[in-house]
């Protein structure tokens, strides 16, 4: 923490920051003003006053991390990484909302220098903080306490981030592990879209935190003073996250908007924008002026962070050369340097016998730990049934973080967000584990890790109507239609050893997205494949596992997970019938479309009518071929049962699909 600095300059600085917000929200005729000229005093304080960074090195390991979780105010944080001196101009915030500029509408990672993660959703990035604050804690007591690494994780979130249901998810985790280092300003404005929160909102968020097991401080969020005790005061308490409770102003200065929701999510109009002006003491002209004052100001606090920031590197390169081989380990997680012999290492524990994917993948998950320290995860309170624990770790405790087990309770939402918060911090591979039908739960944060490419994997088990007794509200029959849409992810659903080896290779190595991996309850067989046949070509999304056994092909049976031994099955009684049929795997349609067209013919020939077999719903199937395609899988929800009463019900037998194959030919 540094001076307090005089009233008239940081009047005047918070005034800047006032103003250049609604000049860049009227300009683009779009936008939430509210937000940024409410809490202008508090993002004030925080960035001049306890903020350490350093815009040089915008990725430098010992920064503190600041998340607008509160996206829809995204002008606040531009207009602070401009003043503060990232690579955001005034030609930036004039361009805010334009396509191809630095600012756009929601903060988005990647593409503006000292945004931290994509925010806007709200309660994500509150979650993604928390994920953040997890980070921090695993590495430093990782490299223990000699460690130079002590900084925090700031946030401001807003009305509607606390209204969302994964921030109390991620709230009651928070306090339940300790994370002191994290600490959040709530923009208590009192002011939704619709109007006054008391429409919907009357609860006593302070008791709640409380509740949490947070410390929980209130606030005049105007009053300097107040706003830099209480982050002191945050920073001091190491043992509990910090909510400070901040009242504001919606959009403070504004005669006629202020404390309104008019004010939330809609320009201030110009004639207001110049009645704020003259309210605040701004001189009319011109726009987007920074007094030379509030230069200085940030300039000032600039040069006593570098000095900051030296003493940093300094401390580092002195333990770095005294633990020369922790230094190593360090280089090795923070890079996420994955095996080059990581497929053959995980093909060793692969069993002979037929065995459940989810199994299997427990076992190549205690493989690939030994060799990629990078991996930490756990389950939403499922791991006896997901198999996802690491054996021999220890259980990450708030007296303890020393372990790799990560216990998310009944939790998805939030451990999904939680999983981008710790992909995001750096030199982490999380996962996540539930049973499939629960991944609607986690769909929010799946979608923010695609726009992200943020490498999260996901490990669902209990992948079809096959999960049997518990029923429809346990059996996916969607999910992995609905996950596949989503962009930039890439989902594996395994049929056997093999490719779950395959899978997880696939997802360690893939580090500009997250990939999900979709297992079996139920036991499925060890497929036999052509000698000599290379188990890389998996990670191609689909090959020939069983060629045709005449010169003429007649048709291509395609399947995925548990139902590639069915389609096995089909191809040798369709034999019997003087039908050639070649049997395709295609453990992921993502990562077989990334293939050239070459290889996609040589695979599915486009000239072919083409049978796929899976125990979910159709949708994206079609665009597999140009030739006949007949789909059998699921067109509605399963029901009770044992699996194999279920297989026989819904036509998932060898027998039943060469069948309805052999009908469907005839009518062509």
């Amino acid at each position: 923490m540094k001076e307090t600095i005089n009233i008239a300059d940081a009047t005047l600085a918070v005034n800047t920051i006032r103003i250049l917000a609604a000049e860049g929200v009227e300009k683009a005729n779009s936008g939430h003003p509210g937000l940024p000229m409410g809490m202008a005093d508090c993002a004030f304080v925080l960035w001049t006053q306890f903020l350490r960074f350093n815009p040089e090195d915008p990725d430098w390991p010992n920064r503190d991390r600041f998340i607008l979780s509160a996206g829809h105010g995204s002008m606040l944080i531009y207009v602070m990484l401009h003043l503060a001196g990232y690579g955001v101009s005034i030609e930036e915030l004039k361009r805010f909302r334009q396509l191809g500029s630095k600012t756009p509408g929601h903060p988005e990672y990647g593409i503006t220098p000292g945004v931290e993660t994509t925010t806007g959703p709200l309660g994500q990035g509150f979650s993604n903080g928390v994920g953040m604050a997890l980070a921090a804690k695993i590495r430093k007591a990782r490299f223990g306490k000699d460690f130079p690494l002590d900084h925090h994780i700031f946030a401001i979130v807003s009305d509607g981030d606390l209204m969302e249901g994964v921030s109390a998810e991620a709230a009651s985790i928070a306090g339940h592990l300790g994370l002191g280092n994290l600490i959040y300003l709530y923009d208590d404005n009192r002011i939704t879209i619709e109007g006054k929160t008391d429409l919907a909102f009357s609860e006593d968020v302070q008791k709640r935190f409380d509740a949490y097991g947070w410390h929980t401080i209130r606030i005049d969020g105007h009053d300097h003073a107040e706003i830099a005790a209480a982050l002191q005061a945050g920073i001091d308490e190491e043992e509990r996250p910090t909510l400070i409770l901040a009242k504001t102003h919606i959009g403070f200065g504004s005669p006629n908007k202020q404390d309104t929701a008019e004010v939330h999510g809609a320009p201030l109009g110009q004639d207001e924008l110049n009645a704020t002006k003259k309210a605040l003491g701004w001189p009319p002209e011109p726009d987007f002026f920074v007094p030379d004052a509030v230069r200085r100001l940030f300039s000032d606090r600039n040069l006593e962070l570098k000095s900051v920031y030296s003493e940093w590197c300094s401390r580092f390169e002195t333990w770095r050369k005294e633990n020369p081989e922790a230094s190593e380990r360090l280089r090795v997680l923070t890079e996420k340097i994955i095996p080059g012999d990581l497929e053959e290492t995980l093909i060793q524990v692969l069993p002979d016998k037929p065995a459940a994917t989810r199994g299997i993948g427990g076992k190549v998950l205690n493989q690939a730990v030994k060799s990629v320290p990078s991996i930490y995860g756990g389950s939403a309170d499922l791991s006896p049934s997901t198999k996802t624990d690491i054996v021999g770790s220890a259980s990450i405790s708030r007296k303890d973080f020393s372990g790799r087990n990560l216990h998310f309770g009944i939790r998805e939402h939030a451990m999904g967000s939680i999983l981008n918060g710790m992909a995001l911090y750096g030199g982490f591979i999380p996962y996540g584990s539930t049973f499939m039908v629960f991944a609607d739960y986690m769909r929010p944060p799946i979608r923010l890790s695609a726009i992200m490419k943020a490498q999260v994997i996901y490990v669902f088990t209990h992948d079809s109507i096959f999960v049997g007794e518990d029923g429809p509200t346990h059996q996916p029959v969607e999910q992995m239609a609905a996950l596949r849409a989503i962009p930039e992810l890439t989902l594996f659903r395994p049929a056997d050893g093999l490719e779950t080896a395959m899978a997880w290779a696939y997802a360690l190595r893939k580090q500009d997205g997250p990939t999900v991996l979709c297992l079996t309850r139920q036991n499925v067989p060890v497929l036999q494949r052509a000698p000599g046949f290379d188990p890389k070509t998996i990670q191609k999304g689909g090959y020939v596992l069983r060629k045709e056994s005449g010169k003429n092909l007649d048709v291509v049976l395609a399947a995925t997970g548990s139902e590639v031994s069915i389609a096995v099955e089909a191809s040798e009684i369709l034999a019997g019938d003087g039908k050639s049929a070649r049997v395709v795997s295609l453990p992921s349609l993502e990562a077989f479309r990334d293939q050239d067209e070459t290889y996609m013919q040589s695979v599915i020939p486009q000239d072919v009518p083409v049978v796929v077999v899976e125990a979910g719903i159709a949708q994206g199937w079609h665009a597999l071929t140009r030739a006949p395609l007949l789909f059998l899988g699921m067109d509605g929800f399963g029901v009770s049962g044992p699996y194999k009463i279920l297989a026989e019900k819904y036509g998932f037998t060898g027998e039943s699909v060469a069948a309805k194959t052999r009908t469907w030919l005839e009518s062509l």
